[in-house]
């Protein structure tokens, strides 16, 4: 599949992460940020990031895995969401998967496990994450100066709730 034409939405499945995908969740994770965010500071080695995806996201969070079913019947993971509770800790798609819907059914996900409402942080540079949450129906209800985050870049919280 050329990476300019849309997934089917059959092809796409959604299923729980396992500790098996911790290598292939990080190395999404770094490549998504590395092409959304290219001024982004890298605070970790991708050795750490992957102790933190083995040992903190995977056994700590609710995490779903969306992989597109390849046409010899193999699956690759192409995008994950991370909650804790209310709290959307990380959506993150492979950078050729963007726009083809598969960030809006992790994001389902997501409310299907946290109907009360749903809270994240983003960065404010981060134009295209924000416009994503917002065209969701989240809205932005503080604004940092990046004291709070590792990375020290200003972000913003988004809140949703069903009733908005």
């Amino acid at each position: 599949m050329s990476s300019d034409s849309p997934a089917p939405p059959d092809a796409v499945l959604l299923r729980e992460a396992r500790v098996e995908d911790a290598e292939r969740l990080t190395r999404l994770f770094l490549d998504s940020r590395a092409a959304a965010m290219p001024y982004l500071a890298r605070v970790h080695s991708d050795e750490a990031t992957l102790g933190w995806m083995t040992h903190v996201v995977l056994p700590g969070t609710d995490v779903w895995v969306a992989e597109l079913r390849e046409s010899g019947g193999a699956a690759r993971p192409v995008g994950f969401v991370s909650l804790d509770g209310e709290e959307l800790e990380h959506l993150y798609l492979r950078p050729d998967m963007r726009r083809r819907g598969i960030g809006t059914l992790l994001l389902a996900k997501a409310r299907e496990r946290s109907p009360q409402g749903l809270a994240l942080h983003a960065f404010q540079r981060n134009a295209d994450a924000r416009a994503f949450y917002e065209r969701h129906g989240f809205t932005a209800v503080a604004f940092d100066d990046g004291s709070r985050n590792e990375e020290n870049e200003p972000d913003v919280r988004y809140r949703w709730s069903p009733s908005d």
